[in-house]
């Protein structure tokens, strides 16, 4: 590899040496020449001053004696020295006694020489004999021309700064050599041994050490590219095996890939036909989904219309004249039809928690009422059993929160009714307070307590803690597991500690929100199937003015319940066995409200009230629907039809009363009845 002489590194040292050198012997010449410069000033001074002294003894006679041929001779003398250009003795009044001059040399440097030293200068001195040293003479005049002493000073400057140049030459040419055999040279013949290295074989190649330079920098740099070339040779190599086996392993690799792919595409072609199946197996499992839930819904249906219809007739015969033996057997037949209706929504409210359709109310309520409700509705069969019931609600405990009070009023109910059947000595106490922003209710009894064995499967369903339990108290085991459900689906929790024969306590904790109190004389209720209704306290005009109700239900005794309660209200009724007959009895009478059941024959509750809406004189005719069923999804059905308001069975007093009471036209006048 070839360099051009200005781009090597040797020319690039010589040239910033020689400019450095230079420079340094421009600085020290210029200084010899100020220096010399000034001895040549002091030494024009000395010989005039000399060449004045060496004169006056004899110009100061030849003054005395008044010799103007002497005077002459004198000053032809002094003209013979180069620097003088005219020299003159001159009396003591200042007359010339005696003058003599030449003209002045020329030369082109004579401008500089001026400039340094001026064009010429005179001198003075004055002119006295031994022993008359206060008798005046007169003087010796010397004009001197600078150019003498300015030349020889310029030749010496000139001298010198040409052989400072010479010198800096010199001293460019021998570093130039220098550096070229000491530096160049050997670092050429690296690069060129550099060059020689290929890419795709270095580790062919060592670059020789140059001579005389093993132990310094040269030899350091090119025995760690060695040293470079020796790790690369091993790298290549390394490189070189793992291409090889890199190679052989692709190899493999895209046998195994071939394999791997045959595999898959046979697994795909099995998981399509598992995916086929699979779909096949979910539209089987929805289709029976619908239809158990058809089946359910079609079961709950019948089976409450049929229990509604007797609870019905047994609260009604309960209100007649009896002597204690029947009415304490009705009693007993009302409390066992009111149990398996309880067991019926407690396996409804399982089924529809298990299904993820159980939908909570997120409305304000007072858990304080809620606790003392149910604790006096509990009040007697704690009486019954001879046992204490004791609420200790905390009187701090926040009046209004947010959340369902109907799940937690089915909660509480469960809890309380398992402490009272499982105490027989002592008593229940139920605890309530609010920390931390959630709501922790404690029912602690001193029953018969549970076992270990009896704690692991307490909120199993069908279960209690044991045998023994089931024959002794009865119950299904189905209110725990429910009552734990529905906890944990208002994202709270549910523990139990007991020990056999010393009790139970269980603790249920609610993150409910604290709600700020409603307007006074409003109250808040939870109303039944999930519907929540803000109704204003009962006043004097909510009652004994009789409207016209028509009354639709396909069932008998529904039929006869549901008149006898409407009777005791003060209320006309009229009978309709089906929608169809419904609209029927509209077109012929004025009705005040219609009571509509939701199942029926030819034509059901849905179709026959939009049929009705679809009548504009009907638009605002109150519908209140009545229904046995508890699924998920009534009450919205009921209203998107076009219904007002929704009750489910059985028939009761205070609810029937309530529902007419809120939707009872404004000012009804009085209306005959059917003919």
């Amino acid at each position: 590899m070839s360099k051009r002489f200005n781009q090597r590194l040797s020319y690039r040292l010589t040239r910033d040496s020689v400019l450095v050198a230079m420079a340094l012997g421009l600085v020290l010449n210029f200084t010899q020449i100020t220096l010399d410069y000034f001895r040549a000033r002091e030494s024009l001074e000395s010989e005039i001053h000399a060449l004045l002294d060496i004169s006056n003894s004899p110009a100061s006679q030849i003054a005395y004696n008044i010799n103007i041929r002497l005077a002459e001779e004198l000053l032809d003398g002094l003209l013979r020295h180069p620097a003088v250009i005219n020299a003159r003795i001159v009396d003591s009044e200042n007359g010339t006694m005696a003058a003599s001059g030449k003209s002045s040399p020329t030369s082109p440097y004579r401008w500089a020489s001026d400039l340094l030293f001026g064009s010429y200068r005179v001198f003075r001195q004055e002119l006295r004999v031994p022993r008359l040293e206060d008798l005046p003479l007169g003087e010796l005049v010397l004009t001197i021309d600078t150019f003498h002493y300015g030349a020889q000073f310029l030749e010496r400057a000139g001298y010198t700064l040409m052989s400072g140049l010479f010198k800096s030459l010199i001293l460019s040419a021998a570093l130039l050599l220098i550096f070229y055999f000491v530096l160049t040279r050997p670092m050429l013949n690296v690069i060129n041994a550099l060059v020689q290295v290929r890419a795709n074989s270095p580790e062919k190649v060592r670059l020789p050490v140059p001579h005389n330079h093993r132990e310094d920098e040269i030899g350091t740099m090119v025995g760690i590219i060695n040293q470079h070339l020796e790790t690369m040779d091993t790298s290549l190599a390394q490189l070189r095996h793992a291409e090889s086996a890199m190679k052989h392993y692709s190899t493999q690799l895209e046998q195994e890939v071939a394999d791997r792919t045959r595999e898959i595409s046979e697994k795909n072609q099995a998981l399509q036909r598992g995916n086929r199946a699979l779909v096949k197996a979910k539209e089987d499992a929805v289709r029976r989904a619908r239809a158990r839930a058809s089946f359910l819904a079609n079961m709950s249906h019948e089976i409450r219309t049929s229990l509604n219809g007797v609870l019905g007739l047994l609260a009604l015969a309960l209100e007649g004249d009896l002597d204690p033996a029947e009415r304490n057997r009705l009693e007993i037949a009302l409390s066992a039809g009111e149990s398996l209706l309880e067991l019926l929504n407690d396996i409804l409210d399982i089924s529809k928690v298990e299904a993820g359709k159980l939908r909570l109310e997120n409305i304000p309520f007072s858990v304080r009422r809620l606790i003392e409700e149910c604790a006096t509705l509990h009040t007697q069969q704690a009486r019954r059993r001879n046992i204490y019931l004791i609420n200790e609600t905390d009187p701090d405990l926040p009046e209004s929160f947010l959340g369902d009070p109907t799940r937690l009023r089915q909660v509480l109910n469960n809890l309380l009714s398992n402490a009272i059947k499982f105490t027989e000595q002592g008593g229940v106490r139920v605890r309530a307070g609010y920390s931390g922003g959630s709501l922790r209710i404690d029912v602690v009894d001193t029953g018969v307590g549970l076992s270990k064995e009896g704690l692991h499967r307490i909120f199993s369903p069908f279960s209690q803690a044991d045998a023994d339990t089931t024959r002794l108290y009865g119950g299904t085991g189905l209110g725990l597991m429910l009552c734990r459900q529905l906890v944990e689906r208002m994202h709270g929790q549910i523990l139990v500690d007991s020990r056999e024969g010393s009790g139970t306590h269980v603790t249920v904790t609610l993150p409910l929100a604290v709600h700020d109190a409603g307007p006074a004389g409003v109250e808040v209720k939870a109303s039944p199937k999930n519907r929540v209704s803000i109704t204003p306290e009962p006043s004097q005009s909510d009652t004994d003015q009789p409207l016209s109700i028509l009354l639709v239900e396909d069932n008998q005794v529904n039929q006869l319940v549901a008149t006898s309660l409407l009777k005791k209200l003060g209320h006309r009724t009229d009978h309709a066995e089906n929608g169809q007959k419904a609209i029927h009895a509209l077109e012929r009478t004025h009705y005040d409200m219609v009571l509509m059941d939701c199942q029926m024959p030819v034509m059901d509750g849905y179709a026959a009230t939009q049929r009705i809406r679809q009548n504009p004189d009907w638009k605002n005719l109150p519908i209140i629907a009545v229904t046995a069923n508890v699924m998920e999804g009534d009450r919205e059905g009921c209203l998107a039809s076009g219904m007002n308001d929704y009750i489910s069975k059985p028939y009761k007093y205070d609810e029937l009363r309530a529902v007419i009471n809120r939707w009872r036209p404004p000012a009804a006048p009085e209306h005959p009845g059917p003919a």
